[in-house]
Order: C-alpha cells, then structure tokens, then sequence
C-alpha cells in the first residue's frame, strides 16, 4: 500500500476480502450510492485513487462497484477527484437513463462481482 486508505464497495466478495486488512465502507445498494457516498467523501477532502468507470463494463451492466479513497482528507477539495466522480456519476445517469439495467441471473451476479473484487485486488497487489 502506498497511502492509507478507504475502500467503499457495494460488493460482498470485496467488503469480505478487503476487510482484514484495509478500512472497508460496505454499501448495500446499487452502484450509484457508492458514487455518491465516494462524492461525499471528496467534499470532506479525500481523493479518489482509482477511478469509478475502470473496466470495459458499460456503467448500466455491472451491479458491483469497489472505489478506493485516500483515508487521509485535506482541507481543500481536490478538483481532478470531484471531476472524475462527477463525470462518473453523469456517466452512469446516461447510461441508466438510455439503456435498461439487465436483470443478471444468480451465476453472473457472481462473475461480475470477481470481476470488481479483482480489478482492485490487482491495484493493491
């Protein structure tokens, strides 16, 4: 690890893999409330150290979501974070809004959260 730091996920492979050795914030709603709950830490002065959008995966698709945040705030904003969450947020809207959300049977459900809990996992390693 390079910096302290928070991981807010609404995934429960990545909320119980992540969890022994990082401070965790487990979200159990969708994709838009961990944004949102990243957001608010971004206005407290944390910085988003991997970005929302990563992955091929159009925003509408997958169901799982894990972003890692600075654990540290400063006393400023930092503009380059609030700017990718909020275009990340807007990206998911227009997706949501243009495209329907699939309705995944219980095998992808698993798949898509492996896929976020080891795009992160490949972050920290």
């Amino acid at each position: 690890m390079i910096e302290p730091m928070i991981i807010i996920t609404n995934n429960p492979m990545a909320k119980d893999k992540f969890a022994q050795n990082c401070t965790v914030e487990y979200i159990e709603k969708n994709v838009m409330e961990v944004y949102k709950k990243v957001r608010d830490y971004v206005h407290k002065g944390h910085r988003v150290l991997t970005h929302p959008l990563m992955s091929s995966i159009k925003p509408n698709e997958i169901p799982y979501r894990t972003v890692i945040i600075s654990k540290n705030a400063d006393n400023t904003i930092d503009d380059f974070s609030l700017n990718i969450i909020e275009e990340s947020i807007s990206a998911l809207e227009k997706f949501l809004r243009d495209f329907s959300v699939p309705n995944w049977n219980e095998r992808v459900l698993e798949d898509f959260k492996l896929i976020d809990y080891d795009l992160i996992y490949n972050v920290l390693k």
